[in-house]
């Protein structure tokens, strides 16, 4: 049976820049074509910035990778005309469960509120997000946008100027280089570019082995979240489980420090721990197995001269709580518009340092709860294992412990407390949860939803009050929304956007996080806002 990760879907083809007579310049190239350099291209397609895209494979990814998308990343990804498959294909689930040993200890809802668009998580294998993502670049390319994806590319070297980066690739046929104004490197945890460039990449190493497997079967277990300490399939371990489409389960089974690779990765090894698991008459498939160790660790800055890096090639995080791949996709709604802003000349280079801070600040808070719930899983320290395992023996007994219990606090949309480009908040008895600097909340809106009325641009959110159609400050406009808490029966928006206000103007930036917020429009505010959140003040 051919799999869609056995097909070429970008094969190589001979590009007019390898016959140029002088090196191509490019505005943007995106080495790297996992869903944060698809997401990245896309994003700037979208706003009219040429963008080429390499990679030195033809094909989607397979084997164990990313498989949980969480509703931030899903809402971006709605944003770039991308949700449709993912939320049709996908399994959605909100509900995780944790075991000791084999009792249910603790269960929580991760979306227990109503009023949003998207579900709290949804599970897809990665290969088929990355279809859906390379379905929507061959869509821009019909529509005319300028959107170059390149298979069969290899970037061998790199030399970074100060107004551009040149570039070495390597094809089946032959050598070429190309020149880009802007080069983001998507190249995974390896990343060639950042090895090239002879940049650290600090942090620190898990000694903990995994094995993940994939497995078609139908075992009867609902789509949620299982987390299990000491079960009895796996004593003295830990395990997740979680379920993907098409009857696949992803498993990860702890499997201790010194261990045989070789050995682990037998078949006979994996059906003994997969019948522990599932029962001896259990009959799969194994579609994937790998044993990985963790690794905590970031660059320590985001973006060096014209190179600009996301996704794991700037940041890696252990797997508890789905913050990787979560927050790869996080890093590409941040860049992407300042990026294009940039590129076209409609703001400084100097507004990509806020990219800098502000991923930066999602990167550590992903390391800290990722490495605090690595040593919960896997303690270090003897210290360490005797809180772990009183917590887990309270919460066997008492309600007060369960929260206590640390699998993995699950991904979190980042929020810019502090950012150089927030406009300090007009309107502090409003909600924290959208004060600047936090993505948009959203709420039903008449029969839709308000994030999906935001679209990619500046907005002006006015909420029970006027503001103007548009408003412009050095070629950027901001749009605005009109909407009345009456638009809303639930109350969801008067919540989120209003508490105590009568009213409010918002200034949502083009990733949909707010850039400030106000009582009424006042246009001297609103200026200072919009070129503040552009770099420019």
């Amino acid at each position: 049976m051919t799999r869609i990760f056995d097909i070429p879907l970008y094969p190589y083809e001979r590009h007019p820049d390898q016959d140029a007579i002088q090196i191509v310049r490019h505005p943007v190239v995106v080495v790297g074509a996992g869903p944060v350099g698809l997401v990245v291209a896309i994003d700037l397609a979208q706003q009219d910035v040429p963008v080429v895209v390499l990679d030195d494979n033809e094909k989607v990814s397979a084997g164990s990778r990313a498989v949980s998308y969480a509703k931030r990343p899903l809402e971006i990804l709605d944003r770039l005309g991308c949700a449709g498959p993912v939320l049709d294909r996908g399994v959605a689930w909100s509900i995780s469960k944790l075991f000791v040993g084999d009792q249910l200890i603790h269960e929580f809802d991760l979306l227990p509120e109503d009023g949003h668009a998207h579900p709290a998580f949804v599970n897809l294998q990665q290969y088929a997000l990355e279809e859906a993502l390379v379905a929507r670049l061959r869509a821009l390319q019909a529509e005319g946008r300028k959107i170059d994806l390149r298979g069969g590319n290899k970037v061998s070297a790199i030399a970074s100027h100060e107004d551009h980066v040149t570039l070495e690739i390597d094809t089946p046929e032959a050598s070429y280089n190309i020149e880009a104004d802007w080069l983001v490197a998507c190249d995974g945890a390896g990343s060639p570019i950042r090895r090239m460039m002879g940049i650290e990449f600090a942090g620190v190493d898990f000694e903990d082995h995994f094995l993940v497997v994939d497995v078609k079967a139908k075992t009867g277990f609902p789509a949620e979240r299982r987390f299990w300490f000491d079960p009895p399939f796996n004593p003295g371990q830990s395990a997740l489980l979680h379920k993907q489409p098409d009857d696949l389960w992803r498993i990860e089974f702890q499997i201790g420090h010194d261990i045989d690779r070789e050995a682990e990765l037998a078949p006979e090894a994996i059906d003994r721990r997969l019948r522990a698991m599932l029962g001896k008459e259990m009959t799969y498939e194994l579609e994937s197995a790998s044993v990985y160790t963790f690794q905590s660790r970031r660059m320590e800055q985001f973006h060096k001269n014209r190179v600009v890096f996301a996704g794991d090639a700037a940041h890696q995080v252990p797997p508890f709580g789905a913050r990787g791949a979560n927050a790869g996709l996080q890093d590409a709604d941040n860049l992407g518009w300042k990026l294009a802003l940039v590129a076209k000349g409609q703001a400084p280079a100097a507004l990509l340092d806020s990219y800098d801070v502000e991923r930066i600040m999602g990167a550590e808070e992903n390391m800290r709860h990722s490495t605090r719930a690595t040593e919960f899983v896997t303690p270090k320290s003897e210290a360490s294992r005797l809180f772990r395992d009183a917590v887990l023996d309270l919460a066997e007994r008492h309600e007060f412990a369960r929260p206590l219990v640390n699998s993995g606090r699950l991904s979190q949309p980042a929020i810019y407390d502090g950012s150089p480009i927030n406009t300090p908040d007009a309107l502090e008895s409003a909600p924290a949860r959208s004060r600047p600097g936090a993505p948009c909340p959203d709420a039903p809106i008449g029969d839709g939803f308000l994030l999906s009325r935001l679209g990619g641009g500046f907005v002006l959110l006015a909420i029970d009050t006027e503001a103007p159609e548009t408003f412009e400050d050095g070629g950027i406009v901001a749009t605005r929304l009109a909407v009345s808490a009456r638009d809303d029966p639930s109350g969801a928006l008067a919540a989120r956007y209003l508490g105590d206000e009568p009213s409010a103007v918002y200034l949502i930036r083009p990733d949909q996080h707010v850039a400030a917020r106000f009582a009424d429009f006042d246009e001297d505010q609103i200026r200072f806002a919009l070129r503040r959140a552009t770099g420019k003040e």
